[in-house]
């Protein structure tokens, strides 16, 4: 069950990232993304899209497979949530849902703001902030991009692995 003290950990191929929930103004999308990482859902990913100055994106699980490539940041667990926009603003380190045009078509893929990005605020929902590892941040955001098809220059060269996702009780992480 959880319980409003717990972080996640963001383990990658830079380093840990901590991140604390909001649970008070979006428990859906918190619980949601606590239940995806304990049943290793993330485990294996790949943070796909990195916009310079903007955003990193992962939790799609295609993106465990090279061989979709092509199809990623269009995988999801199955089924939708429903949006819960609030007033927390999308500045550097947010984290937030990712979605299509619908606002309620959020599932699994997220991003963490790399800069302010205020257009973002009431119309994506902000669930939880980075309080640790925002060098792995930045080392993630500065990664050399390509062309991900729609003349977006977004993908990385190189992997940005997800090795795993782990809900902790905060007290027992040091910052």
């Amino acid at each position: 069950m959880s319980t409003p003290n717990e972080v996640a950990l963001i383990n990658t191929c830079h380093g840990q990232m901590v991140v604390e929930f909001w649970s008070d103004v979006a428990p859906g999308h918190v619980e949601n993304f606590k239940k995806l990482a304990r049943q290793g859902f993330y485990d294996g990913t790949a943070f796909h899209r990195v916009v310079k100055g903007f955003m990193i994106q992962g939790g799609d699980p295609l993106t465990k497979d090279a061989a979709n490539e092509g199809r990623w940041g269009t995988g999801g667990p199955g089924y939708k949530i429903k949006q819960e926009f609030n007033d927390r603003p999308h500045v550097r380190g947010v984290l937030s849902a990712a979605r299509s045009q619908d606002p309620d078509s959020a599932g699994c893929q997220f991003f963490v703001c790399l800069a302010d990005a205020k257009f973002l605020d009431r119309q994506y929902t902000a669930f939880g902030k980075l309080i640790g590892g925002d060098d792995v941040l930045e080392a993630i955001g500065s990664v050399e991009t390509k062309s991900a098809g729609g003349g977006e220059k977004s993908r990385p060269t190189r992997r940005m692995s997800v090795e795993s996702v782990q809900i902790v009780p905060r007290d027992s992480v040091q910052l």
